[in-house]
C-alpha cells in the first residue's frame, strides 16, 4: 500500500486562493459544507477527520485547513480550483470557436475534443451549455493518456493540434 501523502495545511486565505475566492467566502463555503462553525472555529467533525487543525487553543488560535481533504468538500459546493477553471474556460473557448467554423482551422471539433482530459469533460460541457454551444464532449471521444494539469503527456504523441491535409 502506498504511503498517504503528507497533508498540506493552509490558512483560510491560502485555501481561498486555490479556488480564486476570498477568505470570507471560503469560510462560508466551509460552513455550508459542515466543516466550520458560525463562530469561525472548525466543526468537531472537521477536527475529528483531520480536515482542520488548531495551532493554539483559545480564541486567538489559528486554524489550518487540510488542502487535499477540504478540496472535495469545496468542489461539492460548486467551486473549482483556479487552474482547472482556467483550463475549462480555454477548452470551452476553443470548442465554441471550432463549432462556429473557420477556413483557417483544419481540425474537426471531434478531433480536438479527443484531447480533453477526462476529468475536464463534465465542467467543459457545463461551460459549453452556459454559453449556448450545442456541442457536448462525449467521454468515449477523449483519450485517457494525459499528464499533469490536463496537458497531453509526451507519450500520447500530442505535440499540439493535429492538422489534416
Amino acid at each position: 500500500m502506498a504511503p498517504r501523502p503528507t497533508p498540506k495545511w493552509l490558512t483560510l486565505t491560502e485555501l481561498g486562493r486555490v479556488y480564486g475566492i476570498s477568505a470570507v467566502h471560503t469560510g462560508k463555503v466551509l460552513q455550508a459544507a459542515g466543516l466550520r462553525q458560525l463562530d469561525g472555529r472548525p466543526s468537531p467533525e472537521a477536527l475529528r477527520t483531520g480536515l482542520a487543525h488548531r495551532r493554539h487553543s483559545g480564541p486567538s488560535g489559528q486554524t489550518l485547513w487540510n488542502r487535499q481533504g477540504c478540496g472535495p468538500h469545496l468542489e461539492k459546493q460548486g467551486l473549482q480550483p483556479r487552474r482547472q477553471r482556467q483550463l475549462v474556460d480555454l477548452w470551452a473557448d476553443l470548442l465554441s470557436a471550432l463549432q462556429q467554423g473557420s477556413a483557417a482551422v483544419a481540425i474537426s471539433l471531434e478531433d480536438m475534443a479527443e484531447d480533453i482530459p477526462a476529468d475536464l469533460v463534465a465542467p467543459v460541457n457545463r461551460k459549453l451549455r452556459e454559453r449556448g454551444c450545442g456541442f457536448q464532449v462525449h467521454t468515449s471521444l477523449t483519450r485517457m493518456s494525459h499528464g499533469p494539469a490536463g496537458l497531453p503527456s509526451p507519450a500520447s504523441g500530442a505535440g499540439g493540434p493535429r492538422r489534416r491535409g
